[in-house]
């Protein structure tokens, strides 16, 4: 057996396991069982595993995901979960919700009935048309931020306008599937960013979004491309997420408002809900695959053309779910408030309570009803190979060197065209006018040489370049050398710079 390491269940620690409240384990022979008190998870390939121990308390945890089928969980390890409020996910790599437990809290009895009623008495009407006016507001938001389409832009705002004319579901569900193909639509097209090495190693359709269809099920299922590989995953984190919302505040999660039909091995309900924060997650992924490159190494595409996401991109992406969960908190608890107002003027019923947002503490205590929810960071890779970077550079050393010979060639190569041989003598030709057409006794009698060293030169330092620049008309690199006092300009320009500096 392979050597296992223990990790430390400090929150704080580098070592730490877990990441964002959230601890994914995948790989073979995953093991999830008490030892001594502690939580002990085995998981990982080969000679790459890990052993992981926490104790109930300082470890930060909130989410426990799984994305392995091969292994097991204790009864005691699910009671020592559920004791501390810890939600546990089984997931698989398509995108499927296997398993998904979290804490529960007591269920009115009249909340319940009045979901069961919610389709015969217009109640579930009203609520379905507030979700589904969310969708459409947010796809429009998508689609003109990030792709600046007037014209998808346009279809679903008319399609979203006729949504309170809507008298059945059925039309509502006619226009956000209308919506849905605007929507997506437009884009089909949108370029994937890979790294330069992986483009020979790619399909010629991984290069774009693709369609939302897949041709080998004929739905969102089965994606043939990564990004809808990405996102069914991440709507599997949804899911489990807007699940565990529902039963904290006392609704069922497999009785629907008619959105989607009733199936047996779905809950209707959960689907209903989430489609108001759908448009969010996919314009995080739509941003992070527009701004940063994806990797070949990331995805495995089977025989049949199905693309999946490998265990170690599918840990990353699990890390966002308590993101998803705050950005549907808002929306389950609107639902079970809608449904209680029907009970509330039945009886004096008390106020619905907001567990999940602590939305009336927050009123109570003056502040905003709803927290400022931040979109999660993505990794930045290099454009060139595809390395992990740290922030606010493209490449990595070994790629940066080329690309900048590059650019130097491909710069002194533009330098020799004729239109910038004749942009430059123009340049010159100024610049000898302006030098003769100068009258030395133009210059203050104090604006001396000496007197430009030692009172203007150091003055320089705290003005920007910028200023430099517009104020003498003269490029960005000779600013610079102005302004660190490499070279002292035509004697023309010392008054203009001791009036800049206040001298």
């Amino acid at each position: 057996m392979a050597a296992s390491s223990t990790l430390t269940q400090d929150r704080t620690s580098r070592k730490s396991p877990i990441s964002n409240s959230v601890l994914a384990v995948h790989g073979f022979g995953v093991r999830i069982r008490m030892q001594s008190g502690h939580l002990e998870i085995e998981d990982g390939v080969g000679a790459d595993r890990r052993r992981i121990r926490l104790a109930r308390v300082g470890h930060g945890l909130k989410r426990l995901v799984c994305i392995s089928e091969d292994g097991f969980i204790t009864l005691s390890a699910l009671t020592w979960l559920a004791g501390i409020g810890v939600s546990f996910l089984m997931l698989n790599r398509k995108g499927r919700v296997l398993f998904a437990t979290g804490p529960t809290a007591p269920s009115d009895a009249r909340l319940r009935r009045a979901q069961s009623l919610a389709l015969s008495n217009g109640k579930g009407l009203e609520i379905s048309r507030t979700l589904i006016d969310a969708k459409l507001h947010g796809q429009e938001k998508v689609i003109r931020e990030r792709l600046n389409d007037d014209t998808a832009c346009g279809e679903i705002a008319g399609l979203r306008k006729k949504l309170a004319s809507a008298s059945t579901i059925g039309e509502i569900r006619w226009l956000e599937s209308r919506a849905a193909i605007a929507y997506f639509g437009a884009l089909r097209d949108v370029r994937v960013l890979w790294p330069k090495k992986d483009l020979s190693r790619i399909p010629r359709h991984w290069q774009t979004i693709g369609s939302r269809h897949s041709p080998l099920s004929g739905g969102p299922r089965q994606a043939i491309t990564p990004v809808h590989a990405i996102w069914n995953y991440c709507f599997a984190l949804l899911e489990s997420e807007t699940r565990r919302a529902l039963v904290c505040v006392g609704l069922d999660p497999c009785l629907g408002l008619g959105l989607h039909a009733d199936n047996p091995d779905r809950d209707s309900l959960v689907f209903d809900v989430f489609e108001a924060v759908r448009p969010q997650l996919e314009d995080w992924v739509l941003s992070w695959v527009m701004r940063e490159p994806l990797r070949r190494s990331d995805f495995f595409e089977t025989v049949t053309g199905n693309v999946r996401l490998l265990s170690h991109l599918c840990a990353k992406l699990s890390e966002t779910a308590p993101t998803w969960g705050k950005l549907v908190a808002p929306w389950a608890e609107y639902v079970a408030r809608a449904l209680w107002d029907d009970v509330s003027q039945r009886t004096t019923a008390r106020l619905l309570p907001t567990p999940l947002t602590q939305q009336h503490r927050r009123e109570a205590k003056g502040g905003p009803s709803f927290p400022r929810i931040e979109a999660p960071r993505v990794e930045r890779l290099c454009r060139g190979c595809g390395e992990l970077l740290n922030r606010g550079i493209a490449h990595c050393i070994k790629c940066a060197l080329p690309r900048t010979r590059e650019n130097f060639d491909i710069g002194r190569r533009a330098a020799q065209q004729p239109d910038a041989l004749k942009k430059r003598s123009e340049t010159q030709r100024a610049r000898k006018r302006a030098i003769k057409n100068w009258n030395p006794s133009d210059l203050p009698s104090w604006l001396t040489r000496d007197a430009y060293v030692t009172k203007v030169q150091p003055a320089l330092a705290t003005i920007a370049k910028s200023r430099i620049r517009s104020a003498l008309g003269v490029s960005e690199p000779y600013s610079s050398y102005i302004q660190t006092g490499k070279v002292i300009p035509h004697p023309r320009h010392w008054q203009a710079l001791a009036k800049l500096v206040g001298v």
